[in-house]
C-alpha cells in the first residue's frame, strides 16, 4: 500500500485545524464534526498516518478543508498576504539604493558553502527532539556542537532511543561525508539559480511554476511544496496553488527557497524580499512569505560585506508586518540571545514558547532559533551553525540558512575553517537540470553572473 505524504486528505485535516487556531480562525465547531466521524489526529513527525482511512472519512476530510478555508480570521489585517498590503504595513520598507553593489565571487563561494555545511550539519538529527540531539552529542564528546555528529563512540542503546534521519544518516555522519549530499535546501538555491539565468529578476509566480514542472522531480517536493505542485497539476493557478488544502502554507518551505533572492539583490533588500516574494506566494500566505521576505532581505544587507549580523537582522524586519506573529517571535529571539549567556536557556524558552502550538516545520519557530543563533554568535560562522542545528526544529534548513548568512559576513572560503569545508570536495549532489557534481566555486561564478546582470 502507498501512503503518499504530505497530501491524504485525512492526514491534512489535523494539520488544518492547527494552523487554523494559529492563523486567527476558531475551527471548534469543524473539529467537533471530524472528531465525531472518528477522524484521527494528523501525523505527529511522518508525512502520512500508517493506515488508509474509509471513503467516508477522506471525503469529509476534503470537505472541512474547505470549509476551514473559507473561516474568517481575525489577523487579516494585521497579516495580508498581497504584497502592497504588507508594504504600506512597513513603515520603515528600504529606499532602493542609487546603485547596485556586487559581491566578490568568493563571498558567493562561501554562501554556497556555508549553506551546504549547514545543511549537512544538521541532516542526521532532522526530527529528533531536543534531548535526542544533546544525548547523541554529549555521549560523542561534541556538546556543545563543534564540529559535525558522528556515530563513533555513541552507545548502541542511545542510537536505538534516537535513530538519526534514515535518509541521511548514510551520507552526512563525520564518518561517511563524501562530498555534499542531494538535499531539497540546496536544490531549491540551484532551481533560482536556474530560474533567474532564463527568466532574470523580472520572473513571475507562473515561472516559478513553470520551472518546477520543468525541472524539479514531484517526489523531491514536500509539505506546501508538494501540496503546491499537486494543485497545479489538477489545473489550479498561483497564487492559489497555495492556499487549496493547504495547511502547510506557513510553514518553512518559502524560507529555504530565498537565498538566491538575497545574493542576487546585494544591497537591496526591499528588491530581494519582492524577488523573494514572487516565488514564495506559488506555496505559502502570511507568515510563510514573510520569512522568505525577511531571509532574502537579510542575506542582501549581508552579500555587501561591512556590516555586522545585527546590522543584516535589523533590515530583514523592516519588510515584514511589524504586528505578525513572525515580527512578535523575530523580537523575542533577538531579545532572549542578547539576555542569556548560555544559548542553551535560549533554546529552552523558544521551545517552551512555540513548540506547543507549531509543528517542527512552521516557519515561525525556525525562523525565531535561527535568528537567536545568529545573534547570540554574533555572527560567527561555526557558531551561527552549531547554534541553528543545536536548537532543534527543522535542523538542516536552520543550520542551512545560518551558514548561508555567516558565511557571507565571513568574506570567503578560506575564512571556513578546514574541518567544516575539507569533507565537501568542491562536490554537490542534485536531482536539478546538469547541477549534479557542481563544484560550489562554479555556482558562485554562476550566481555572480546573474547578480552582475543589468
Amino acid at each position: 500500500m502507498l501512503r503518499l505524504t504530505w497530501v491524504q486528505p485525512e492526514d491534512l485535516l489535523g494539520h488544518e485545524l492547527r494552523q487554523a487556531r494559529l492563523d486567527g480562525r476558531e475551527p471548534s465547531a469543524i473539529e467537533a464534526r471530524w472528531r465525531a466521524a472518528g477522524g484521527p489526529d494528523a501525523p505527529e513527525r511522518a508525512g502520512a498516518s500508517p493506515h488508509r482511512a474509509s471513503r467516508y472519512l477522506r471525503l469529509l476530510a476534503e470537505d472541512l478543508l474547505d470549509e476551514l478555508a473559507d473561516l474568517p480570521s481575525r489577523l487579516a489585517e494585521d497579516e495580508p498576504t498581497d504584497l502592497e498590503k504588507i508594504k504600506s504595513l512597513c513603515a520603515h520598507w528600504p529606499a532602493t539604493p542609487v546603485r547596485r553593489r556586487c559581491p566578490d565571487p568568493t563571498a558567493l563561494e562561501a554562501a554556497w558553502l556555508g549553506r551546504a555545511i549547514g545543511c549537512l550539519l544538521g541532516k542526521p538529527v532532522e526530527k529528533l527532539p531536543l534531548d535526542g540531539i544533546r544525548a547523541l552529542a554529549g555521549a560523542a564528546g561534541n556538546w556543545p556542537l563543534t564540529t559535525y555528529f558522528t556515530a563513533v563512540g555513541v552507545p548502541g542503546d542511545l542510537l536505538a532511543a534516537h535513530p538519526w534521519n534514515r535518509r541521511s544518516a548514510a551520507a552526512s555522519l563525520a564518518e561517511n561525508i563524501d562530498g555534499m549530499p542531494e538535499d531539497d535546501d540546496l536544490n531549491y538555491p540551484l532551481l533560482n539559480l536556474l530560474l533567474l539565468q532564463r527568466h532574470g529578476r523580472s520572473f513571475t509566480t507562473m515561472d516559478v511554476a513553470r520551472l518546477w514542472l520543468d525541472e524539479l522531480p514531484p517526489g523531491r517536493v514536500f509539505t506546501a511544496e508538494r501540496i503546491a505542485y499537486r494543485n497545479l497539476l489538477t489545473g489550479i493557478e498561483p497564487p492559489h496553488t497555495a492556499r487549496h488544502r493547504n495547511p502547510f502554507r506557513e510553514w518553512i518551505g518559502a524560507l529555504i527557497r530565498a537565498d538566491v533572492h538575497g545574493w542576487t539583490n546585494p544591497g537591496d533588500p526591499a528588491a530581494a524580499a519582492e524577488q523573494a516574494y514572487r516565488d514564495a506566494v506559488l506555496t505559502h500566505t502570511a507568515n510563510g512569505v514573510y520569512a522568505a521576505m525577511f531571509t532574502a532581505a537579510v542575506i542582501a544587507v549581508a552579500a555587501t560585506g561591512g556590516h555586522d549580523v545585527h546590522a543584516c537582522l535589523r533590515a530583514g524586519r523592516r519588510v515584514i508586518p511589524p504586528r505578525s506573529r513572525l515580527a512578535k517571535a523575530i523580537d523575542h529571539a533577538v531579545q532572549l540571545a542578547a539576555h542569556h549567556g548560555d544559548f542553551t536557556d535560549v533554546v529552552d524558552e523558544l521551545h517552551a514558547t512555540y513548540a506547543p502550538a507549531h509543528h517542527w516545520v512552521h516557519a515561525i519557530p525556525n525562523t525565531a532559533v535561527t535568528v537567536a543563533a545568529l545573534t547570540h554568535a554574533d555572527g560567527d560562522f561555526g557558531g551561527s551553525i552549531c547554534r541553528a542545528v543545536s536548537g532543534g526544529w527543522d535542523t538542516d534548513s536552520n543550520g542551512a540558512t545560518a551558514g548561508s548568512v555567516a558565511g557571507l559576513l565571513a568574506g570567503g572560503p578560506a575564512a571556513l575553517p578546514e574541518h567544516w569545508r575539507a569533507p565537501l570536495k568542491n562536490r554537490l549532489a542534485s536531482t536539478v537540470a546538469d547541477f549534479d557534481g557542481t563544484g560550489f566555486d562554479t555556482l558562485a561564478h554562476l550566481t555572480h553572473l546573474e547578480t552582475a546582470r543589468p
